[in-house]
């Protein structure tokens, strides 16, 4: 399996709940990352699996959320300083996790 990754970045974190609902239900992904910025206006979610399972996931996200993202993307084989972004990202959300801060937003795993 070739590693990919799949953005969504949509408005408000019960949308990004719910996209990324779709994705793992949709194809076998996981959660890699999430980000939040302007207060949680703006939350992209970084799913990870296969390129296929990658794009169904993104699309059906895409297709089916509560608010239609902001922007999306698929990227297959990553270079390894994509890569290195994405674990840098999830390794504050975990590191959060831990401690309990913010541990009652978005689950770790799908």
């Amino acid at each position: 399996m070739s590693k990919s990754y799949g953005f969504i970045e949509i408005t408000g974190v019960a949308a990004a709940i719910d996209a990324l609902d779709i994705m793992c239900k949709t194809a076998n992904v996981t959660l890699a990352s999430w980000e939040r910025k302007l207060g949680g206006r703006l939350v992209t979610i970084i799913v990870e699996g296969d390129v296929a399972a990658v794009t169904e996931a993104v699309e059906a996200a895409a297709a089916g959320a509560i608010k239609k993202p902001v922007s999306k993307a698929v990227i297959a084989r990553p270079h390894e300083e994509i890569v290195k972004l994405v674990e840098l990202s999830a390794s504050r959300w975990k590191k959060q996790a831990e401690t309990g801060a913010g541990s009652s937003d978005i689950p770790m795993d799908c």
